[in-house]
């Protein structure tokens, strides 16, 4: 699968609907995702979208890892489950958002499409602007996780 990349504006119609970007959605294709998963970011004020067969990956990882009788990670388990639903883009390319999602990251009319490897955010522009490194700090940063992982 091509990776999503780039950061691409986008903007909500009066029903809460938005074009996914033209690239991301022909990566979705060539990869046969017909449906995509949303879930609101545990850390970032940021809306998440996988493809489905990644989506189904990252359950199966939890899986893994949780046990699902125990009642600690049941609790993780459904709270994680209910913020995700799965979308299907209409003819037109298009998603509809819930408004709940729209206001739990702060997006009006002005979206932000930010591409994260195998899956794909939806920021709201200034929240997004907000929590950017500044490019000193990204370089440092992406420095010492590099230099970490090569020394494993």
């Amino acid at each position: 699968m091509q990776t999503f990349i780039g950061n691409i504006e986008g903007r909500l119609d009066e029903k809460g609907r938005i074009f996914v970007p033209a690239s991301y959605r022909k990566i979705l294709a060539e990869a046969g995702s017909k449906r995509i998963v949303m879930r609101r970011d545990t850390d970032n004020e940021c809306l998440m979208f996988y493809p489905e067969e990644i989506w189904n990956e990252k359950v199966e990882q939890m899986r893994q890892v949780l046990d699902e009788w125990d009642p600690e990670d049941q609790m993780i388990l459904m709270q994680f489950m209910a913020d995700a639903e799965y979308l299907e883009p209409d003819g037109q390319g298009r998603i509809l958002l819930q408004k709940k999602n729209l206001e739990t990251i702060g997006a009006q009319q002005d979206v932000l499409f930010v591409g994260m490897l195998n899956r794909f955010a939806l920021w709201a522009p200034e929240t997004f602007a907000a929590k950017r490194l500044s490019q000193t700090e990204l370089a440092a940063r992406l420095r010492a996780k590099m230099k970490k992982r090569s020394a494993e």
